[in-house]
């Protein structure tokens, strides 16, 4: 069998479907099966359920996948051996950030990046915390920006910064006389919050449960932006939490509504993160080191309680 062969075996495991597979693989369909079909008849095995739509593995069919996983991933690991011996940071890169980091840290480091290392062929995608670490688990990923701890026991996390929870509260809003709050002095039924899936709205969920003890039940307003939940605070709806670097490109007049906690401020943990079997190193070390140089003049806060990104059960 050969490595190459491996790799159908993944994709049709990953897409359920041979012909989706091809596709991936840049190979027609009749070739896929062919090779896949070569390797089964050396095995004397079946990986593949063909009779089941989609296609499930076989018992048998899925340790031979995680072990074609290890085989790959090590094959992989010469390439980059040999990259780095030759002091070359160049290829293909996927990196996946998550929806309420994307908008603020992608213009701070891409141009940075990009220009220092034209090489490199960075693909982005905005994925939800869950979709970061299924994808970082089936190698569809090579690293992600997400808020951590993720207790994650196939991936590692290196801290970037801690970004502080800042309050918007309109004039209308009792806390708007405050010069400082503190986490006591939130009320969930009066927060307006992402749309559920969001790891920020899971964080503050957290936040508020830790001094709230209660179930919140009446009707809450949810949305998939930032910017609505301004809107709708301004509407004189409720208040809302914002990340700390989403405040710095507010109007003038819009800042004036923002109240910051008393120390320890609430915060998030924001991590590159990546598979412990830790391909492509040389690129993430480039890209934790451009990240770290650009966040370090606009985010210093030290004193700060982290707050967990994990949805409580």
């Amino acid at each position: 069998m050969t490595i190459t062969q491996l790799k159908y075996v993944l994709a049709v495991a990953e897409y359920k479907n041979f012909t989706l597979a091809a596709e991936k693989c840049f190979v027609t369909q009749p070739t896929l099966s062919m090779q896949i079909q070569k390797i089964e008849d050396e095995l004397s095995i079946l990986i593949f359920d063909r009779s089941k739509k989609p296609i499930q593995l076989t018992d048998i069919g899925q340790k031979i996948v995680t072990q074609a996983k290890n085989i790959v991933n090590e094959a992989d690991r010469i390439q980059d051996i040999v990259e780095q011996q030759k002091g070359f940071i160049g290829g293909e890169f996927r990196l996946g950030i998550i929806p309420t980091i994307m908008p603020t840290i992608l213009p701070m480091f891409l141009n940075n990046f990009i220009k220092k290392y034209p090489k490199v062929k960075l693909i982005i995608e905005e994925l939800n915390t869950d979709e970061i670490i299924a994808k970082l688990n089936n190698g569809n990923l090579d690293a992600a920006i997400a808020a951590t701890p993720l207790a994650e026991e196939k991936i590692k996390e290196i801290v970037l910064y801690f970004e502080p929870f800042v309050a918007y509260v309109p004039e209308s809003h009792t806390l708007f006389k405050k010069e400082e709050i503190e986490v006591s002095d939130l009320n969930l039924d009066d927060i307006l919050l992402l749309q559920d899936g969001h790891c920020f709205r899971d964080g503050i969920m957290n936040l508020c449960k830790s001094y709230h003890k209660n179930e919140f039940n009446r009707f809450q307003i949810e949305s998939g932006s930032f910017e609505t939940l301004i809107k709708l605070a301004d509407e004189g709806l409720g208040m809302t939490l914002l990340p700390y670097l989403h405040t710095l490109d507010l109007k003038e007049n819009d800042k004036l509504k923002l109240r910051h906690f008393k120390e320890p401020k609430p915060a998030r943990e924001v991590s590159l993160i990546y598979p412990k079997s830790e391909l492509k190193i040389h690129i993430i070390d480039a890209l934790r080191t451009t990240i770290a140089g650009v966040v370090k003049g606009a985010i210093v806060f030290q004193n700060v309680q982290i707050i967990s990104p994990i949805a409580k059960k």
